[in-house]
């Protein structure tokens, strides 16, 4: 495994897009977390994407200290050192939903830092980093979208932006579920108009765009969640017949597509938002259930063991956190190599 450089993760969406098919990107919180979606998209022999939201970057650096800018650092140095010792795919590592107040202490810093790694001719240490304007008007949204995108071009990282809102809740950020949560043909417009294309006229990823069409961030009954993929189609067409003449414009799919709140989708939503040019799918709800069910089960088949009851002394092997761990672990790495079978990237690792 290597961790992409930036024009390997150019190519990596370049290729989702034109294949049709699209990244799992796995947000974790540990070391055990990354290490599960390694052993994921290597058993897949996918290449994919590993993330960390607002509220896993504080507690990468500890829950004492919640620096989100050391957890992110201490991350990217951990999960560098040990993905370079898979073989044979390729990964990327993202930061997701920055809402506004978090940007001074989180992703402009992280930007910052990289820029003056790429003056010094390394590599960024995140491959993309993610603005999430969901909750501010799309005037502002675009604004500091603008902003963002010129200094993570000098860092050599492409941005995701979100258009609209997803409903429900992730790190403090909500939305109710409504009609706000469909973006329009008139919001990409502006969207192309105020940034630009996603790709520059030598066909290099700038920015990705979270367009909503009824997404909602957790785990919900059947009928509440009311997709329309079909949206996605409309914006992508009409965004191509609108900037058909810019250089560089894709002629079908001029986005680059992120789908998030996809847990409880229906199989057939999800192939056919991808089949619009989503290239990356946010899955975190489904595996932090993977993770926890596993360590539940073990608690409960081995509960006079990991306790010590009636002044009995337990059995050390069975609470040992390595045990529980490993089943945690091979429950989510299970749970990413069925995401990266439904969403098509099984098996097509470009290395």
């Amino acid at each position: 495994m290597t961790v992409a450089t930036p024009e390997q993760y150019s190519q990596m969406l370049s290729a989702a897009r034109e294949g049709g098919y699209a990244y799992p990107a796995i947000n974790v919180t540990s070391s055990q977390t990354l290490n599960a979606a390694l052993q994921g998209f290597a058993d897949a022999q996918s290449d994919g994407i590993i993330q960390v939201s607002v509220g896993g970057a504080a507690y990468l650096s500890g829950q004492k200290l919640k620096d989100r800018v050391v957890g992110s650092l201490a991350f990217a140095a951990y999960a560098r050192e040990v993905a370079q010792q898979y073989k044979g795919i390729t990964v990327a590592f993202h930061t997701d939903h920055c809402a506004e107040q978090y940007l001074d202490e989180w992703v402009r810093p992280l930007l910052d830092i990289e820029g003056e790694r790429v003056a010094r001719g390394e590599e960024p240490l995140f491959q993309s980093h993610m603005w999430d304007g969901s909750t501010v008007s799309l005037s502002h949204n675009l604004d500091v979208a603008f902003e963002l995108l010129e200094k993570s071009q000098k860092a050599r990282t492409v941005l995701e932006i979100e258009i609209g809102a997803v409903g429900g809740e992730e790190d403090g950020q909500s939305a109710e579920i409504n009609e706000k949560l469909y973006s329009t043909t008139q919001d990409a417009a502006r969207v192309a108009s105020a940034l630009g294309l996603s790709t520059d006229a030598e066909g290099n990823a700038r920015y990705m765009a979270a367009f909503t069409f009824g997404n909602v961030h957790g785990a919900y009954k059947p009928g509440v969640i009311k997709l329309r993929p079909e949206l996605l189609g409309k914006i992508q067409k009409d965004t191509a017949s609108h900037f058909a003449d810019v250089p560089g414009a894709h002629p079908d799919k001029p986005f680059y597509l992120v789908f998030h709140g996809g847990s409880g989708s229906l199989p057939e939503e999800i192939a056919e938002a991808v089949s619009h040019g989503v290239v990356k799918m946010n899955i975190d709800t489904d595996t932090q259930y993977a993770f926890t069910r596993a360590i539940a089960g073990h608690m409960m088949e081995n509960y006079d063991k990991v306790l010590k009851i009636d002044g009995e002394v337990g059995e050390k092997a069975e609470y040992d956190p390595r045990a529980w761990g490993r089943e945690a672990e091979d429950s989510m790495a299970a749970r990413v190599v069925e995401a990266c079978r439904q969403l098509g990237s099984a098996g097509k690792a470009l290395r």
